[in-house]
């Protein structure tokens, strides 16, 4: 039976995949025109699927030598001619023991033999006049796809390669050469020359400027993985909505496969139920592990720290920033796929994301002292599944003013309210309950937090203390909210440094059918 898979590629005969039959279909018309391209995506983004994937629906029409370099040795990439002669071992491995569809006999034959004269060293020279006679010859045009380039990418000898390959490709009226080369990796080739410069050298002169940009949507949509859990449902001959389930899970993932896949498979593994608790218990469950995804995202936050101070800024200070791709750390953010362009601003990429940035850069600082509080204190705001929010915003008044009011000023709290707050609610929460900031309000006057606590959800706006007349607007913004989601009572907290407000919880408000409760910190 079909499992769900997060280790490696994914086949369909063996798991559960969305269908990308649509993707596979725009990669074909781009073959079709002789485009050369690059599929740059985070880790684990479904790259090496989509290409194996592509030699197996296009083989009819196209003979296709996919390749990676992620085994490639390091004596290898000394200088171009060893570069070479490992191009051509790679391809001749494609097919020395089993045959390559669309690939003939003769032209097999070539490439071994070349493969057998060039073992330690080929020149450009030599490596050009194979390609041109194995693509002369063969009676399928050929596909190159080099996946892994990023371990090349240190390297001199790769770009020298690029720059063979764009040579022919440039010639290509005169001299065959192949119909598409399709490069695979995190890093696009621009990215590939911050890898081997320094820091203060320019980034962006390309060997590969021949690339047509590859905009093929690759995240997993609702519809696929209602499509994708239908089949399982089946299988397993059980009862659930799928549509639902599907459309909740890309809320939390943003289709991106690994997190999709991952989900599904804690479900399965843990026999949780395919309803909403059972998601949110797979995501707490994943939000609490150690796995590579993970681990490559704090690599990277540690390795570019601009990048971290940039989604900082965003998750806890509030701050609008502005999307613009040639700004460095927008452009590591976005090739990670930590990020995304909404409404000309730059976003978390996705909910997940966004909690385990939480976690991650509250767990930077020692325990403080409201974290402790709220571990401490935490016993009493749960009761039968459900939370006291109210107790909880009330006593978060209360030791906020005792601890941070007194010899911190405003641009303080400021810049650290929301940062604060979500360090007393996770201690209360961890292990249970899970939290993320509406991307539509967060900005620099207001946040709305979203907790999700087994089945129930709970809003709280933070916010700066504008005046009674912004107040009421606010009110009136949370109203709506609580409509939208289907929810009775809402929760706000305020920052006010009005010295003449008092601090502790307002009476509450009634407005719209809802019921309004505001504490002032």
């Amino acid at each position: 039976m079909k499992a769900f898979n997060t280790a490696g590629t994914c086949r369909p005969s063996e798991h559960y995949m969305v269908d990308i039959t649509e993707r596979l279909d725009i990669i074909r018309g781009m073959i079709a025109k002789g485009d050369y391209f690059c599929i740059n995506r985070g880790r684990q983004y479904g790259k090496t699927t989509t290409l194996e994937a592509i030699g197996h629906n296009l083989s009819e029409d196209y003979c296709i030598f996919n390749i990676s370099f992620e085994t490639v040795e390091e004596v290898c990439y000394k200088d171009e001619n060893s570069l070479y002669a490992k191009l051509i071992s790679l391809l001749a491995r494609l097919f020395m023991w089993t045959p390559l569809r669309g690939l003939d006999p003769a032209v097999a034959e070539m490439i071994v033999a070349y493969y057998k004269e060039h073992k330690k060293e080929c020149s450009s020279d030599d490596l050009e006049f194979l390609i041109s006679s194995v693509c002369h010859q063969n009676s399928k045009p050929i596909v190159l796809i080099i996946d892994e380039v990023d371990q090349a990418g240190n390297h001199p000898s790769f770009l020298k390669l690029l720059g063979l390959l764009r040579g022919m490709y440039l010639k290509r009226n005169v001299i065959p050469t192949f119909q598409s080369v399709i490069l695979a990796g995190v890093y696009d080739i621009k990215n590939l020359k911050l890898k081997i410069r320094t820091e203060g050298e320019h980034q962006y002169n390309s060997p590969w400027n021949i690339a047509v940009p590859f905009d093929v949507d690759m995240s997993l949509s609702a519809e696929g993985i209602a499509g994708m859990l239908a089949e399982y449902k089946a299988d397993h001959n059980l009862t659930f909505d799928e549509v639902f389930i599907g459309q909740m899970i890309r809320d939390y993932t943003a289709g991106y496969p690994f997190l999709v896949s991952r989900i599904c498979q804690i479900i399965d593994a843990q026999q949780y139920t395919w309803d909403k608790e059972g998601v949110l218990k797979a995501v707490n469950a994943l939000l609490k592990e150690s796995n590579t995804l993970f681990d490559d995202m704090q690599k990277k936050l540690t390795q570019f720290p601009g990048l971290a101070d940039m989604l900082k800024s965003i998750i806890f200070g509030g701050k609008r920033v502005s999307f613009n791709y040639y700004d460095r750390d927008i452009n590591i953010a976005v090739m990670f796929n930590f990020v995304k362009e909404e409404q000309g601003a730059t976003k978390i990429a996705c909910r997940i994301f966004e909690t385990w940035l939480y976690n991650y850069y509250i767990s930077l600082d020692k325990p403080s002292h409201i974290y402790q509080l709220g571990e401490y204190e935490k016993n009493q705001f749960v009761h039968d599944g459900i939370i006291d929010m109210r107790l909880i915003i009330a006593r978060f008044c209360v030791h906020f003013n005792e601890i941070y009011r007194p010899g911190h000023d405003d641009e303080f709290i400021e810049e650290n309210g929301r940062k604060i707050f979500l360090t007393y609610l996770r201690p209360i929460i961890n292990g249970i309950g899970n939290y993320y900031c509406e991307a539509q309000t967060r900005d620099l006057t207001r946040t709305d937090i979203i907790i999700d606590y087994l089945r129930q959800q709970y809003i709280v706006e933070l916010k700066i203390w504008r005046g009674e007349s912004y107040n009421e607007r606010g009110e009136k913004q949370l109203a709506e909210y609580l409509e939208r989601y289907n929810l009775q009572t809402g929760y706000m907290v305020s920052f006010c440094f009005n010295k003449t407000k008092q601090p502790g919880l307002l009476p509450p408000v009634e407005l719209n059918g809802r019921t309004l409760i505001e504490a002032i910190v």
